[in-house]
C-alpha cells in the first residue's frame, strides 16, 4: 500500500539515515516529499527548507532530536498523519502526547528497518 512520507529532518549528505531513507522509500515506490534545513534534491524528492502545506500525508518519519522538535509540533498536527515514525535518536514524550490529544498514531520505529522488513 502506498503511504505519502514526509521526512522531517530531510539531510542532503548521502550519509545520514534521513538521505538513505528518501533513497528507500523512493526505490520502494512510496510517494515522497521532505522538510529539511537546506533546499536541494535526493533521487528526485525536492527538499523544501520552509513548512510547505503538504497534502495527504499519511506518514511523517523524523529524523529530529526532541528540542529541534518543538517548532514542528503545530506543523505536524496540521497535516493530520495517519501516523508519526520516531526513528532510533528522536523520541519525544511531550510529542506523544500532543499526537494521543489529536489522535494520530505514533510509533518508534526505524523506517529503514521497517522498509527492508516489508513492515512500511
Amino acid at each position: 500500500m502506498k503511504k505519502k512520507t514526509l521526512v522531517l529532518g530531510a539531510s542532503l549528505k548521502p550519509a545520514r539515515y534521513s538521505n538513505l531513507a528518501i533513497n528507500r522509500l523512493v526505490k520502494h515506490g512510496q510517494p515522497t516529499v521532505a522538510l529539511g534545513l537546506r533546499k536541494g534534491n535526493v533521487n528526485g524528492v525536492e527538499i523544501k527548507n520552509e513548512k510547505f502545506p503538504f497534502e495527504d500525508i499519511d506518514t511523517v518519519t523524523l529524523y529530529l532530536n526532541a528540542k529541534r522538535q518543538q517548532e514542528y509540533y503545530d506543523y505536524i498536527i496540521s497535516l493530520n498523519p495517519e501516523r508519526v515514525i520516531f526513528n532510533p535518536g528522536t523520541e519525544n514524550p511531550e510529542l506523544y502526547d500532543l499526537l494521543d490529544k489529536n489522535g494520530i498514531q505514533y510509533e518508534n520505529a526505524c523506517t529503514l528497518v521497517m522498509l527492508s522488513s516489508h513492515q512500511y
